[in-house]
């Protein structure tokens, strides 16, 4: 196996895209037509320990990150997030003049609210084809935000800088989940496609031994059937049913649970034990909090 090469800094970004030293220590905007990488042979893996923000429209290049590639000859936003390997396979790196790529580390955020916050946009834990299209308006929205960003890193460092910048990458993230809501929007029917294939892979599996074998289906063994990361797929469910897919799982167990429950006298612990539960009071305070009955509550009142 490959070494990883790993660039724990923006100066070692940098230096391995032929970049000159940054102008800030913690945040760089990059625009790819400075990039002045050497033609590599081979593939190269690399961790890189900065968030990435690429935004792209169009250039002969390819990383590989997860299961798949960012092939991006096409208009999107692709978010890596920081200490990820990657792939980069690059033979004639010719971008746009429009192409930019937001790099930051962890510790320019680390005393604001959004290291707290920054979870909630899952996109950066989502497969590279489940990169965001933009429409040209959008983009020109994004655009601005980063040249504002862009504008601050060239200018000399005050008390204001770090807040600023900050804020300008937080204001870029909402906007990005705002389109990313607008792209589920637009694919519903592929979402409601998504759902029934859900909800056949659930009944099957419950319908199976599986369940006795290995114990309740997770959000990455639904997501690696459906060929989705496991944020994208919840995200997609939420937006969907409301539901995420934890959420999605617990409601089948759930109507598995109560048809086992008033269709048969077995004891509630052979239930449990029969629903992938290890511990049958585990079963009974997952019900309780789910349906505020216990299960032989349910049981009595039906």
């Amino acid at each position: 196996m490959k070494d990883i090469l790993v660039l724990d800094s923006v100066a070692d970004a940098h230096e391995f895209l032929g970049l000159p030293k940054p102008s800030h220590p913690l945040v760089s905007v990059i625009r790819t037509t400075d990039i002045q990488l050497k033609e590599l042979t081979e593939s190269v893996r690399l961790r890189i320990d900065l968030f990435q923000i690429w935004m792209k429209e169009g250039a002969d290049c390819e990383l590989g990150y997860g299961r798949s590639t960012y092939d991006f000859k096409e208009g999107t936003l692709a978010f890596i997030k920081a200490g990820q390997v990657i792939t980069a396979d690059n033979h004639e790196f010719n971008p746009k003049p429009d192409n930019y790529l937001l790099l930051f580390h962890p510790d320019l955020i680390r005393k604001s609210a959004l290291s707290e916050n920054i979870q909630e946009y899952g996109f950066f834990d989502y497969e590279t084809d489940e990169a965001l299209h933009v429409s040209e308006a959008e983009q020109k929205a994004l655009l601005d935000i980063i040249q504002k960003i862009e504008w601050e890193i060239q200018h000399p460092i005050d008390r204001h800088s770090q807040r600023l910048i900050v804020n300008s990458i937080e204001l870029f993230l909402d906007y990005a989940l705002r389109y990313y809501d607008r792209q589920f929007f637009v694919r519903t029917n592929r979402s409601q496609e998504v759902v029934g294939k859900l909800e056949k892979l659930l009944q099957k599996f419950f319908e199976s031994d599986d369940l006795i074998g290995k114990g309740l289906p997770t959000v990455k063994y639904l997501g690696e059937n459906l060929n989705m990361s496991p944020s994208y797929l919840s995200d997609m469910l939420r937006k969907e049913t409301g539901r995420n897919a934890q959420e999605f799982i617990h409601h089948a167990l759930l109507e598995k649970a109560k048809n086992q429950l008033l269709g048969s006298t077995d004891p509630i612990s052979q239930i449990a034990y029969d629903l992938g539960f290890e511990y049958p009071q585990h079963f009974s305070k997952l019900f309780k909090s789910k349906t505020g009955l216990t299960p032989l509550e349910y049981r009595n009142q039906n």
